[in-house]
């Protein structure tokens, strides 16, 4: 006999990796450069030169034995201090290296995270939009999986909803900002409204309502500030990776950070460890482990990003495509024209240009892109999006006003 739940999310694929698929499929038989492929949030621009040289480094002057050893389970002690050193350095926030827990990359680190608070009849938030595999992680730790609607057309959140929604079963809030998929990052003031909301609520539970923050897009900003939620909201539990601030998505590196100040810190980090443990997710890649170790303070050079997003946003909203202006991360949530995000996708799909529907994210009626890709494939793809959009009253009115 087979799992039926596990047969089920093993047949039926995601929609953005069955985008991905075609799009390869296509491009054996049109060519590469004819289809304009927005599907997938793989980075585009290099690792910093120093991770190459880091690895080489590494593999020149360490004994093979302990490159590719074990380290211990909860990870290697000099990475652990080196991120910690780096967010002090950064935010000041008195991280200690015995507060993390490298992972192999956001998807086990989160599984662990809301295995460690499943408790029995427990329930967790999610703000939409959101990245769609949440849902399937929080319900295979046994978590009853809620969704915020979402703040259209803004994307910050609906503290109103939040509110309405919390009860005493409540066991976390998760958000993740810079946001997949709108870019949005969510403001200071947000934040701290979210944060005094939970802590009255938490207050009134009698229990505390611990907020996970996702944080793989954190370094992923263009001239906004991203504020460090732990420092907002003690009851904060970050999941970081790696694979985009250091574009290394393949490699499953990150770490999850339950600060000192976290209510019942110690039973709750022995818990995340724990469920590690449960999954499988012990000892995350030692060479890896040792890159980071020497390579934590460094930061993506986000100039190709940034110019894809001003590309897009300022030809797009040019066109009559609607839109939040994306501070972060590398997507665009657009508003599809006519309000089917589906049917828009098809008639995308139909010239080979590939978007994702914003159903998976919690948000019906809206389309991502993701800009990681190259500015020449943009250039070629502009005229598609216009073609797709005349006849739209938004495309209407902007051929006029062009």
């Amino acid at each position: 006999m087979i799992n039926q739940t596990a047969y089920e999310l093993g047949a039926n694929r995601s929609c953005i990796r069955d985008l991905f698929e075609y799009g390869r499929a296509r491009a054996a038989v049109v060519g590469e450069e004819n289809v304009f492929d927005y599907s997938l949030g793989n980075p585009s621009i290099p690792s910093p030169p120093e991770v190459d040289e880091t690895v080489r480094q590494i593999l020149q002057d360490t004994p093979t034995l302990l490159v590719h050893g074990y380290t211990s389970a909860v990870g290697d002690a000099a990475a652990r201090r080196a991120i910690a050193d780096d967010l002090n350095r950064r935010y000041h926030a008195g991280c200690r290296g015995e507060d993390f827990f490298l992972g192999c990359g956001a998807a086990p680190e989160l599984v662990a995270v809301f295995t460690a608070l499943a408790v029995p009849g427990g329930e967790l938030l999610a703000v939409a939009p959101y990245f769609p595999e949440y849902k399937p992680f929080a319900q295979a730790a046994g978590l009853e999986f809620r969704v915020v609607p979402p703040d259209v057309p803004e994307f910050q959140i609906r503290l109103d909803a939040v509110e309405a929604m919390l009860t005493p079963r409540t066991q976390a809030v998760l958000i993740n900002s810079p946001n997949n998929p709108s870019g949005v990052v969510y403001t200071r003031q947000t934040l701290q409204t979210l944060a005094e909301l939970l802590t009255r609520k938490g207050a009134e539970f009698g229990h505390p309502i611990y907020l996970i923050s996702d944080e793989p897009y954190r370094e992923l900003a263009y001239g906004v500030e991203v504020p460090f939620v732990p420092l907002i909201y003690p009851n904060t539990i970050v999941c970081y990776s790696y694979s985009k601030s250091l574009s290394l998505p393949g490699e499953r590196i990150g770490y999850i950070y339950v600060p000192q100040a976290c209510a019942d810190s110690r039973a709750l980090y022995a818990a995340v460890a724990g469920a590690a443990r449960s999954a499988g997710h012990v000892c995350a890649p030692s060479l890896w482990q040792r890159v980071i170790a020497r390579c934590a303070h460094l930061r993506p050079d986000l100039a190709a990003y940034d110019r894809n997003r001003r590309t897009l946003y300022d030809a797009l909203t040019a066109m009559g495509y609607e839109m939040a202006k994306p501070d972060g991360a590398f997507y665009l949530f657009i508003k599809a024209p006519g309000g089917d995000a589906n049917a828009f996708s098809e008639k995308a799909k139909a010239r080979d240009l590939l978007l994702v529907p914003g159903d998976g994210f919690g948000c019906p009626g809206y389309f991502r892109i993701c800009y990681c890709v190259s500015h020449d494939m943009i250039q070629r793809s502009l005229p598609i999006f216009r073609e797709l959009n005349l006849g739209s009253p938004m495309g209407e009115l902007a051929t006029r006003k062009g």
